[in-house]
């Protein structure tokens, strides 16, 4: 099939629903006599049929991307590039056999069937590169317990902690920390399940913060101790070819709440109402920054990720959380890279497709 600018090839299943559609970008229309020449790969963004139509990302989206702007982006610098949506396994397997070179997704799984097929996983069977880690290490940093106990072993600094359900522990002697404590679901994102009452500092407080995350968020609890430092994230871009990690520090100050704390909750983060800034103080710089890198590698990362790190009353940065598929939109990692190196959101993608390439 000859493809002209913008045309769109449909591929039904039985039933005529939508089982495939890929976007091809003109392969000459960003050309012009001085423009630089394209670089001769094919890459693939994938996605799910329901980031078409829903305002709300599936549990199975490791970061949430504008796959129209990305693939305008790469089609300016890469000769093939192409929007795929997945519907069925037939789709994913018709892709295997195109064998583009890179697949750009934000996508962690597909649930065909009632089985989950993990992306990535899948793509390392077929020996086609994508840009970002693999199943087991997304694993490992989704369930923030499962994190902790990597990075305990790792012998980095991490704040001591217990997971728990209601009527688990059914009296204050039998909590292993004390007080104040931090409270937040073992698997969510986005600040999901914290608010002010994430801090608690009594045993009715702890079971009442316990029992809300299990009713809202249907997820046990991850209780730390509390660390009343500033907190900060950190972007990690992996050099692919040579293994070297590049740590991209911010602070980030949330505003004060109606107790007077700054607790980064899930609000703040949806309403953008926190501040972004520099590290400048060099020592906290490079402390964050060896922190992250040594998280990154305890935990398996790959390509590039996000690591959050929060100090503690002596000022001693602890890891908090991972993130190996951060979002891609104009978030943290997009603001470390930005802050950090200068990078334009464009510069940003093309970095990534560069490196998964690589």
């Amino acid at each position: 099939m000859d493809y002209t600018n913008k045309q769109i090839a449909f591929a039904r299943d039985k039933s005529t629903q939508l089982s495939s559609l890929t976007l091809l970008e003109d392969r000459t229309s960003h050309t012009t006599p001085n423009s630089p020449k394209k670089i001769n790969k094919t890459i693939e963004i994938v996605s799910l049929p329901s980031l078409l139509t829903s305002s709300t990302v599936p549990l199975n989206i490791g970061f949430d991307i504008d796959e129209q702007l990305i693939c305008s982006i790469l089609s300016r610098a890469y000769q093939q590039v192409s929007i795929t949506v997945i519907n069925e396994q037939i789709d994913l397997d018709i892709l295997a056999a195109r064998r583009p070179d890179l697949v750009f997704s934000g996508v962690k799984y597909f649930n065909f069937e009632n089985r989950k097929l993990w992306l990535n996983d899948y793509l390392d069977q077929h020996g086609i590169a994508y840009v970002a880690s693999n199943k087991a290490a997304l694993d490992g940093e989704f369930d923030k317990g499962n994190a902790k106990i990597l990075i305990k072993k790792a012998g980095l600094a991490t704040a001591d902690y217990f997971t728990t359900e209601p009527d688990e522990h059914l009296t204050e002697a039998s909590i292993p920390i004390a007080f104040p404590l931090f409270v937040k679901p073992v698997a969510s994102g986005d600040s999901k399940g914290i608010d002010a009452k994430s801090i608690v500092n009594n045993f009715a407080d702890f079971k009442s913060k316990v029992a809300d995350i299990w009713d809202k968020q249907n997820s046990r609890s991850l209780v730390e101790t509390y660390l009343s430092g500033r907190e900060y994230s950190v972007g990690i871009f992996e050099d692919s070819s040579s293994g070297k990690l590049t740590a991209m520090p911010i602070e980030i100050i949330a505003p004060k709440n109606k107790n007077g704390q700054r607790i980064l909750d899930f609000d703040i983060k949806r309403f953008d109402n926190e501040k972004v800034i520099a590290v400048k103080n060099a020592t906290i710089r490079e402390q964050l920054s060896e922190l992250a890198k040594s998280a990154f590698v305890a935990l398996n990362g790959k390509a590039f990720g996000r690591i959050d790190i929060k100090l503690d009353h002596r000022r001693i940065p602890h890891f908090v959380e991972a993130n190996l598929m951060p979002g891609l939109r104009t978030g943290y990692f997009y603001r470390s890279c930005h802050i950090n190196l200068g990078l334009t959101y464009e510069q940003m993608i093309l970095r990534i497709a560069k490196n998964g390439l690589a």
